[in-house]
């Protein structure tokens, strides 16, 4: 019986690989599983029917796509670590309110370039909270904003080998089967082109079609992020006789300046040109990261203590706390709760959700659920552990910036960008070098670098890269070619590129990306081996239509970034995304005949 089905499996296997390869799709589709999920049970399935050998398995280790990838989102970590894309993103903001068109520019410019040699999924990630703040700061919605973030991210992405994992995917599928490698600007003049393409379309024709909802809503249910603290201004501090408006620190995009405390007086307005005085207090409101960085400033006392400044405020112990209902300081002042006055801590920040506490940190009356950001000595902030009135005590998962350590990152960005760009080192390898120098120099450390890691990611890339290897061993690519090659024969090349593109994106707005670049880039190079033709321009195809989901939130990471942060419909993409789709492809398939 087993030898009989063997038998029949190895008859029948071409087909086989191709029923299973529906299968996966159509659990791609439903979603019922992750894409993880459903690419491992596939590789499993042609290992246990034999299609797929152990050796073959471990044989797609050996591919550096993957680890070039994973070294590149640690890059990208770094430059996030060290405040880099916060910083210029806040020099942005502050020009916002004085010049908002040309602010807009600017920020989504910003958001192209830094897509081109970032990976651009974790530059969504940053710029969200911040196209938030810039769209209360131009008072229009939030929603008109984000889904542009995303296509311009994508837009970005494409423009060169390095920016989306797609791109470098597809390239060392190409090399796998025997093309020549790719370089970081092999692919620029195109994605230069529907770059140009797709910005037109979107400030033209898509923008109209975006939801115009207030931005009240979105930005409300950020405010629970954002900490209520303030500063004392230290005597012999550089801060002494400045006036506020050049204070660094409040021009920071994540921090806003609530107000002035000198004595018991505190003002809201009118305070630009205030000259500051030892012992002033700021009343800030700003982000968690931010909050944690200012810590390491010497010419201000960050916090609240219990009438003593015998705390320091950077104290490696820092713990994050809820309160519970049951705490006996609900309605006091935050001054008055009893842990600070029985253990020597500092209360660094309160935050709430939905609203930001006030008038000032001492005399913000506490409410059930408020988070409280609290740093001491080890033995002092280990009684909270057992605070009953505390809940979900425990170390945050926020970092503060190290932006001191900013140029080396930027540095080991533009080191892997040069060696690979002129061919002095494999991209992978100078990667892997830049990542060396960062852990090194602790522009960001080692936990903070694997987290930087989307492992679903990497771990579809290798299942895929599996199943790839079992639809070629099974006959399935040569079948499907030898099915598609009579169709084909007198079509031309360009017609080739089209249709290459189009079953790519389409599939793209499904399914994973990463899944279509590695299914559909063998298929289109044996098919165009078996007509003829060059197979660069369709291979190209497959790379750009990979990246170009633009009309459904699902079918690439930063869509679905921006669906939820957003809070959007369906619907909002398909209507914004269309034009994007026919414009971008169009002027892409044209540049591919033209330029490759």
């Amino acid at each position: 019986m087993i030898a009989a089905v063997e038998a029949f499996v190895t008859e029948h296997q071409a087909v086989i690989g191709l029923v299973i390869l529906g299968l996966m799709f159509v659990g791609f589709v439903m979603e019922r599983f992750p894409a993880t999920v459903v690419a491992i049970l596939g590789t499993c399935t042609f290992l246990f029917l034999g299609i797929l050998t152990g050796k073959d398995l471990f044989s797609v280790f050996s591919n550096s796509a993957p680890v070039t990838i994973g070294a590149m989102f640690i890059l990208s970590g770094a430059l996030l670590r060290t405040g880099t894309l916060d910083a210029i993103a806040s020099r942005i903001i502050a020009r916002a309110k004085r010049h908002p068109r040309l602010a807009l520019a600017e920020m989504f410019l910003g958001v192209y370039v830094a897509s081109a040699f970032l990976n651009n999924t974790p530059v969504v990630v940053v710029m969200i909270p911040i196209m938030l703040k810039l769209a209360s700061a131009l008072g229009i919605s939030a929603k008109r904003l984000l889904i542009p973030l995303s296509y311009v991210s994508i837009l970005g992405g494409t423009t060169t080998l390095i920016g989306t994992s797609t791109n470098l995917l597809v390239a060392a599928v190409a090399e796998d089967n025997g093309l020549d490698r790719f370089g970081i600007f092999t692919i620029t003049p195109v994605g230069m082109v529907a770059g140009v393409a797709g910005i037109l379309s979107l400030v033209l024709i898509a923008r109209r079609f975006l939801p115009d909802d207030t931005a009240s809503q979105i930005a409300l249910s950020q405010e629970h992020r954002s900490f209520l603290s303030e500063v004392r201004i230290l005597k012999g501090g550089n801060l002494v006789g400045r006036r506020l408006r050049d204070v660094p620190f409040t021009k920071r995009a994540s921090v806003k300046l609530v107000g002035l405390k000198r004595g018991s007086a505190l003002r809201r307005t009118g305070l630009a040109d205030e000259i500051l005085e030892a012992d002033d207090r700021l009343v800030l409101r700003l982000d968690l990261s931010e909050l944690l960085s200012m810590r390491a400033n010497k010419n201000v006392a960050i916090g609240l203590t219990a009438g003593s400044e015998e705390v320091d405020q950077d104290d490696e112990a820092i713990v994050e706390a809820m309160i519970a209902p049951s705490h006996p300081a609900i309605g006091r002042r935050l001054l008055e709760i009893p842990f600070l006055s029985s253990l020597k801590v500092r209360i660094l920040g309160i935050a709430r959700f939905r609203k930001t506490p006030g008038p000032d940190l001492p005399n913000a009356r506490v409410q059930a659920i408020d988070r409280i950001l609290v740093t001491g000595p080890t033995e002092q902030i280990e009684q909270l552990y057992g605070n009953p009135h505390l809940y979900g005590v425990g170390t945050t998962s926020e970092r503060e910036f190290r932006r001191a350590k900013a140029p080396i990152a930027i540095g080991a960005l533009l080191g892997v960008i040069l060696l690979a760009s002129f061919d002095l080192m494999d991209i992978g390898v100078a990667a892997i070098i830049g990542v060396g120098l960062i852990l090194v120099t602790r522009c960001i450390d080692a936990d903070e670098a694997w987290d930087s890691i989307d492992g679903n990611v990497l771990v579809l890339i290798f299942a895929m890269l599996a199943v790839g290897l079992a639809l070629e061993n099974s006959g399935s690519v040569a079948l499907i070619v030898g099915e598609l090659t009579p169709l084909l024969r007198e079509v031309p090349p360009w017609a080739l590129v089209v249709a290459t593109y189009l079953v790519s994106v389409l599939l793209t707005e499904v399914v994973t990306n990463n899944a279509v670049a590695i299914l559909v880039t063998p298929l289109a190079i044996a098919l165009a081996r078996d007509l003829g033709v060059d197979p660069y321009p369709m291979v190209v195809a497959v790379m750009f239509a990979a990246s170009a989901s633009f009309a459904t939130p699902i079918g690439y990471q930063t869509n679905t970034l921006v669906y939820a942060a957003g809070n959007y419909r369906f619907v909002d993409f398909f209507r914004a995304g269309i034009p994007m789709t026919l414009a971008v492809g169009s002027a892409t398939c044209v540049a591919i005949t033209l330029l490759m």
